[in-house]
């Protein structure tokens, strides 16, 4: 039996997730926008079902399936775009609110660069296990530093060992 490697996961300095912003922040626009899109027509669509019989063969009945059909390819459009953040080596954390993570290397250890839609340039990070709500800043010496020295630093490292 073959053991199956984990594949390597791609690190990102500071600069280079900014660098990728602009790519990022395109796919990431198109998930927020259908990421919200769809759990509104799935609410309204939940809604319509609670309150009519759809067993009838009426025209309302066909409308309904047509809802439910566009719901599905929009749907696999999100997968799409999730799946292309994640060629890019980006993770994406919340389709609705477009927040991403760019795994990185800090204080040898790693850590996510945490980026949101509507932000400048990613200016926040955290640990693995502290999420959204233990993002901390990047001061300007974190950014430029890149070894450690002085402090917390984004190691430039592409990989990791």
């Amino acid at each position: 039996m073959s053991e199956r490697a984990e594949p390597k996961r791609r690190l990102f300095t500071v600069e280079e997730a900014n660098a990728m912003l602009p790519l990022v922040r395109a796919i990431v626009t198109d998930l927020a926008q259908l990421s919200r899109d769809v759990v509104d027509r799935r609410e309204r669509l939940g809604h319509l079902r609670a309150n009519r019989d759809l067993r009838a063969n009426d025209l309302y009945s066909d409308e309904v399936e047509e809802i439910e059909a566009e719901l599905e390819r929009d749907t696999q459009q999100l997968y799409d775009f999730v799946e292309e953040l994640r060629q890019l080596g980006v993770e994406p954390k919340n389709g609705p609110e477009g927040l991403v993570d760019f795994p990185s290397k800090m204080d040898g250890r790693i850590v996510y660069l945490c980026w949101r839609l509507g932000e400048p340039e990613v200016l926040h990070w955290h640990d693995l296990d502290a999420g959204f709500a233990g993002r901390q800043p990047l001061t300007a010496e974190v950014a430029a530093a890149g070894n450690g020295e002085g402090g917390p630093a984004v190691d430039a490292s592409a990989g990791h060992d």
